[in-house]
C-alpha cells in the first residue's frame, strides 16, 4: 500500500478581468402598437407598467446558438484574442429549445475554437453573473486561461402571445464577456442567493406549457431584496457606491431598475435601462446593456460596473467590475 498521495495544481493567479463585452439582437422590431392588434393591450399601459417601447424577437428558424455565435465572436473579436486562446465556453441560458446536446460545445465549434472545455449554465436571468463568476473561478484556479462567457436567450418560444401578462415582456438576443487572467483582479467577489420558497412565482410548468409570472410578487421582492446584495457586492470589492461609474441590473422592468438604483444612491452612475427598447431578456440582458452602453461611449474604460442579475429561481447574483 502506498502512503498519500499529492495532487499537483495548477499555479494560482492573482484574478480575472474582462476584456470586451459584445451583443447580438434579432431583426424583427415589435412595438407596443404591434401587440395591441394581438392582445388587450395599448402603449401607454406596457409603458406605465414595464417601461418597454419595443423589443426585437428572433425569427422562427434563428436559435440560440445563432444569437450566442453572433454575440460571443462580436466579442472575441474585440478581445484582440484568437480563437485558439479560448480554452472554456459558457453559455448561459434558460429557454433552450431542447435539453441537449449543450449550447456551448456548438457555439465553440462554430466561431472555430480549439476544443474548448463547454457548458451551459441555468440560472434565468441572474445567469450572466452566475456564469461569470464561474469563469473568474476558472481563470483564478487555473483551470482555464480565457474563457468566453455568453448569456442567450430565446423567450419567445416560451411565450403565450395572448397572455398579456407575459408577451408584453419578455424578450431574443444575446450578449457575450471575454474573461481573462489579469495581475490586478478586474471582476470583483460575487454575492449570490436564492429564495427557493418564491421559486414557483416564474415559471415554466412543462413541456407543453409557456412562461408563467406572479408579477406584483416578483416587482415586490426585487424592490426589496437585490438593492442589499448590490451594495454588498460593492462592499466586498472595496469600491463606494459614489465611484460607480456604471449600474447595469438585470432588465426586469423599468420601474424595477429605477427603485433600485435608487436605494444605492451612486449619483455620478450611468444606470443601464435597455429594457425601453430591448425588453426583458433575461440571461442575456445584463451583457447586451453593458456592451450598448460601451459601443455609444457612456461608460469610461477602466472605472468601475456594478453587476446586478435577478430573477427566476428566485436566483440573485451581483459583483462589481472593471468596464474594458
Amino acid at each position: 500500500m502506498t502512503g498519500p498521495v499529492t495532487f499537483r495544481v495548477p499555479p494560482t493567479v492573482p484574478g480575472s478581468r474582462v476584456l470586451a463585452f459584445g451583443d447580438y439582437q434579432p431583426a424583427r422590431v415589435v412595438t407596443n402598437d404591434d401587440l395591441a392588434e394581438m392582445v388587450d393591450t395599448n402603449d401607454e399601459w406596457i409603458r406605465s407598467r414595464v417601461g418597454i417601447r419595443e423589443r426585437r424577437i428572433a425569427a422562427p428558424e434563428e436559435t440560440i446558438v445563432d444569437m450566442a455565435v453572433q454575440a460571443g465572436g462580436k466579442a472575441l473579436a474585440t478581445s484582440g484574442l484568437t480563437p485558439d486562446d479560448i480554452d472554456l465556453v459558457i453559455v448561459a441560458t434558460c429557454s433552450a429549445e431542447t435539453p441537449m446536446p449543450n449550447h456551448a460545445a456548438s457555439v465553440a465549434y462554430r466561431l472555430g475554437l480549439n476544443a474548448p472545455g463547454a457548458y451551459d449554465l441555468n440560472s434565468a436571468c441572474s445567469g450572466f453573473c452566475y456564469a461569470l463568476s464561474a469563469a473568474d473561478s476558472a481563470v483564478r484556479t487555473g483551470a482555464a486561461r480565457n474563457v468566453l462567457v455568453i448569456g442567450a436567450e430565446k423567450m419567445s418560444q416560451w411565450l403565450d402571445w395572448s397572455d398579456r401578462s407575459t408577451c408584453i415582456i419578455f424578450a431574443d438576443g444575446a450578449g457575450a464577456a471575454v474573461v481573462a487572467a489579469s495581475d490586478a483582479p478586474g471582476v470583483g467577489p460575487v454575492v449570490w442567493g436564492s429564495a427557493g420558497d418564491q421559486s414557483d412565482r416564474i415559471m415554466i410548468k412543462g413541456r407543453e406549457t409557456f412562461i408563467l409570472q406572479d408579477g406584483q410578487a416578483v416587482f415586490r421582492w426585487a424592490t426589496t431584496a437585490i438593492a442589499p446584495v448590490a451594495l454588498e457586492a460593492c462592499e466586498r470589492a472595496g469600491v463606494a457606491p459614489r465611484d460607480l461609474a456604471a449600474i447595469v441590473p438585470h432588465q426586469a422592468n423599468l420601474r424595477i431598475i429605477d427603485a433600485i438604483a435608487r436605494k444605492i444612491k451612486a449619483p455620478d452612475a450611468v444606470v443601464a435601462r435597455d429594457i425601453v427598447t430591448a425588453g426583458n431578456t433575461s440571461g442575456a440582458s445584463i451583457p447586451m446593456a453593458l456592451a450598448r452602453m460601451i459601443e455609444r461611449g457612456e461608460v469610461p474604460s477602466g472605472a468601475p460596473a456594478l453587476l446586478v442579475g435577478f430573477g427566476a429561481g428566485l436566483a440573485y447574483a451581483a459583483q462589481v467590475i472593471q468596464i474594458p
